[in-house]
């Protein structure tokens, strides 16, 4: 891929290729992360600094605390992120930093952080959809091209996208309610676990009878979900337990809930490639890392699919995947006067 970005003061052309370095900074959520990316798809560097010790006392992440955090972290990011790949300000192709959707308070801290970095070197800025940056994480170490059908779980998205192009693509199914990640979390909740729960649930989900319990599954639009109901049933099914003071089979509770999930996620997925005809899949954000996910999407390789999915460490927010959307992905934010969204506009 070869294209032509503008330096900021002079005007200046910068040719991106495959031997450019693109820094990136990601900070939408509790991780301060900066990376650099040679071509979008050799990692030089990739430093995140985690803030899940800070936000497990209150049970999930306080917005204004994050930001803080950030502020804290940013600087100390950046410098690792030039110290491992041993390169300074110069020797980088263009900055690039997350826009949104997330938390407004920590989105700002990364992205004035990456405009200031294209400022102060004169070189292009790149602003980068959040999600579009999941997305390019399977870009990372692969050979993988559009097109593609892309199912996107995190904790606040739930989508199937289908990726025609570096610069055209369409969301054909989403969750009209909980984003899977959301349902999760939630679930993990009720039955005790601690933040961050959804990781916690596939583990002990892993020791249970996936069919010890029956739970629903939403009949919704073709590709569309719903995963309110099934998070209803969860509840009903812990109080049939606690109300007569019996103990909770956590195992097999986690099991069941996670088989309902992922079977759902595995059918809507199989539909969308069966009608679209494309031959590619790619799994991608936080909840990627999800075992039995992972494993249910991965078992598309048995009909025939080529499947992708991040290598763990570039599932949840890292800023490796952020400069690798910004060399790949067409449909960026290049005016360095853009503001942050909280929301997918």
């Amino acid at each position: 891929m070869n294209s032509t970005k503008y330096t900021l003061f002079s005007n200046k052309p910068v040719k991106i290729d495959e031997n450019s370095l693109i820094m990136a900074i990601e900070s939408s959520c509790d991780e301060t992360a900066c990376a650099i990316v040679k071509g979008g798809r050799e990692v030089i560097s990739n430093v995140v600094a985690s803030q899940i010790k800070t936000h497990e006392q209150y049970g999930g992440v306080i917005p204004e605390i994050a930001a803080r955090e950030h502020l804290e972290a940013i600087n100390v990011v950046i410098d690792e992120a030039f110290k491992q790949a041993g390169v300074t300000g110069n020797d980088i192709s263009a900055f690039a930093g997350t826009v949104g959707p997330g938390l407004v308070g920590c989105l700002l801290v990364g992205l004035n952080a990456a405009k200031t970095l294209a400022l102060a070197y004169d070189k292009p800025f790149i602003g980068i959809n959040h999600l579009n940056a999941h997305l390019a994480a399977n870009f990372i170490d692969t050979d993988l091209k559009p097109p593609f059908i892309a199912l996107l779980v995190s904790g606040g998205h739930t989508q199937i996208i289908k990726v025609k192009s570096y610069s055209e693509m369409e969301i054909i199914g989403e969750t009209i309610d909980d984003a899977v990640g959301e349902a999760y979390d939630k679930v993990a909740r009720l039955i005790g676990l601690p933040y961050p729960g959804g990781p916690k649930l596939d583990k002990l989900a892993q020791e249970g009878n996936p069919n010890a319990f029956k739970l629903p599954e939403a009949k919704v639009g073709e590709y569309d979900f719903s995963f309110s109901g099934l998070k209803t049933a969860a509840l009903r099914l812990v109080k049939s337990f606690t109300d007569k003071n019996l103990p909770l089979p956590l195992n097999d509770i986690c099991a069941s809930f996670q088989e309902c999930v992922s079977s759902t996620l595995y059918k809507k997925v199989k539909h969308a490639l069966e009608t679209t005809g494309y031959k590619q899949v790619v799994l991608a954000g936080g909840v990627a890392a999800n075992s039995e996910i992972r494993k249910k999407i991965f078992s598309l390789q048995d009909l025939g699919y080529t499947v992708f999915a991040p290598a763990m460490k570039y599932c949840t927010d890292n800023a490796s995947m952020v400069a690798s959307a910004a060399f790949f992905f067409e449909n960026t934010y290049e005016n360095i006067d853009v503001e942050v969204f909280s929301r997918v506009k």
